[in-house]
């Protein structure tokens, strides 16, 4: 969608890529390495330009490994561009980063081998919204930034509804910024608890005495599973969420490649109302 604004910033037109079509110019992006390249296309273009992070990844040794030398980035002119939200008229909501980065360095993702190890302001929230009534954040990691504080008071002054896409990092919660998320409107507050090494009770225990959110419904915890973890250790973060509280999502790494069990684990827990009425994953039959 910047690219887009730019374009036609310079007088370009610009559409949504057409196979039957001939351009001077396409731009083609991937978010994930397996997903199929543009190239399956007859593409009728003088020029193809591909992005994105799925063009930076190749798996070794069963691990996705980034290689920061295909790794492209847009014009700083363009990435501060206000996005032409046109290109998709059937969807009505604002979308954007305000934060880059990660610290965790976590071995499933490449945040922090694409962005950096310090979660760091990008933007503000004017750049990417003008009055929408729904706002998509796709920041890896909000609460790691230095300048979280006044970028939720933004969020929560602008009275749209905010989704955290890609979830809070709840070991990084504490009353004086719960009290802010507390301010922000949202339907559903994303975490996640992805290694089962780290145990993350005290904190989910926190959040909710102090939250404003009190039905599981509106708090969602996406937990990793076929990444270092045992079925026992899935299963335990999974009933101590719901304990406490909240909604689990499983998640599972390299789907194709996880044991069956853990497929319908998946299954279980995913399907809201089997998971409500079966207690155990045992009781489970498909």
């Amino acid at each position: 969608m910047k690219l887009s604004a730019y374009h036609k910033s310079i007088g370009d037109e610009v559409e949504l890529f057409d196979r039957w079509n001939c351009y001077d110019l396409v731009y083609a992006s991937k978010v994930f390495s397996f997903t199929d390249d543009i190239d399956i296309y007859p593409v009728q273009a003088d020029e193809i330009r591909k992005g994105g992070t799925g063009y930076c990844i190749s798996v070794q040794n069963g691990r996705e490994v980034f290689d920061s030398l295909k790794n492209t980035a847009l014009l700083k002119d363009i990435e501060h561009i206000y996005p032409d939200y046109d290109l998709y008229p059937q969807y009505n909501y604002a979308t954007g980063f305000l934060t880059r980065g990660c610290p965790r360095n976590c071995g499933f993702c490449v945040v922090g081998k694409k962005e950096g190890l310090c979660s760091y302001q990008v933007a503000d929230l004017s750049e990417f919204w003008r009055g929408q009534k729904e706002i998509k954040l796709l920041d890896p990691n909000l609460l790691a930034c230095k300048d979280h504080e006044k970028l939720l008071i933004q969020l929560s002054e602008s009275g749209a509804r905010i989704d955290f896409t890609q979830g809070l990092d709840i070991r990084l919660t504490n009353p004086d910024n719960i009290r802010l998320l507390n301010a922000v409107k949202t339907s559903i507050i994303h975490f996640a608890w992805d290694n089962p090494k780290e145990d993350l009770t005290p904190f989910y225990k926190q959040f909710s005495e102090l939250t404003n959110t009190k039905s599981e419904r509106n708090r969602s915890v996406y937990v990793l599973t076929n990444f270092n973890s045992t079925l026992d250790e899935d299963l335990y973060r999974i009933y101590t969420l719901r304990d406490l509280g909240y909604s689990p999502y499983v998640m599972i790494y390299q789907k194709e490649t996880a044991p069956r069990e853990i497929r319908r684990l998946q299954r279980w827990v995913n399907c809201r109302w089997i998971f409500r009425s079966t207690s155990k994953f045992e009781e489970y039959r498909e």
